[in-house]
């Protein structure tokens, strides 16, 4: 699959799920706590009205949760479907179209960068590019929030919802991605894994890493 055919997949599956994925999802930080918690440490790490990106920030739950935590924070997504969920339940807050691969930003513009479950649909050997876009926006001792599930083998999504789609989302190792970072110049600062929450249906574990760009 090309980079053109992983964006355009990615994109068009989540432009077709947009308002379902945002109403099953709607509450889903207020019954995580301890995601919560690693949002709280990212925030306070980074700094109050530190400029951070949201990247593959879907209808923008997160990018919100991130403000109210008192970062100058804006969101990024393929999904046109999704952004406009954003923009209408956070009008407050600015919300851009384009790729994470692709990041029009100059070098060392940002504080902080969260990659929530976004990096999750980006091919493994696309993800030492990845990285080194995220840690070229960063400005020297800014912060990366990484979020993932953990797991050795993709989860195949075929028609969420009834709709005509099917995405791939790829689970990984901590060790693999802490590993990928490091390659990338960044240093590992935080690596939490908390256990699937049953009453939440979920499968697999959940990992967050948080690291920092060397000054």
């Amino acid at each position: 699959m090309t980079e053109t055919d992983f964006l355009t997949t990615t994109r068009t599956f989540y432009d077709a799920i947009a308002e379902d994925y945002a109403v099953m999802f709607r509450d889903v930080l207020a019954a995580t706590p301890l995601d919560r918690a690693v949002l709280a440490a990212f925030a306070e790490l980074v700094g109050e009205g530190a400029a951070v990106a949201d990247l593959g920030c879907g209808p923008g739950r997160v990018t919100a949760h991130l403000a109210a935590l008192g970062l100058s924070v804006f969101g990024l997504d393929l999904s046109e479907s999704m952004l406009a969920i954003a923009r209408r339940e956070n009008p407050g807050l600015r919300f851009e179209q384009g790729s994470m691969l692709e990041l029009d930003l100059p070098d060392g513009a940002l504080a902080g960068v969260v990659s929530w479950y976004s990096s999750i649909h980006t091919p493994v050997d696309r993800l030492p590019d990845l990285f080194a876009e995220f840690l070229r926006v960063l400005a020297p001792g800014g912060h990366l929030l990484v979020a993932f599930q953990v797991g050795d083998e993709p989860k195949h999504h075929d028609r969420p919802f009834g709709h005509q789609v099917s995405l791939d989302f790829q689970r990984r190792q901590p060790d693999r991605v802490s590993g990928l970072l490091t390659a990338a110049g960044f240093t590992l600062v935080s690596r939490t894994v908390r256990a699937p929450d049953e009453p939440r249906a979920e499968p697999t574990p959940q990992a967050f890493l948080i690291a920092r760009k060397s000054v």
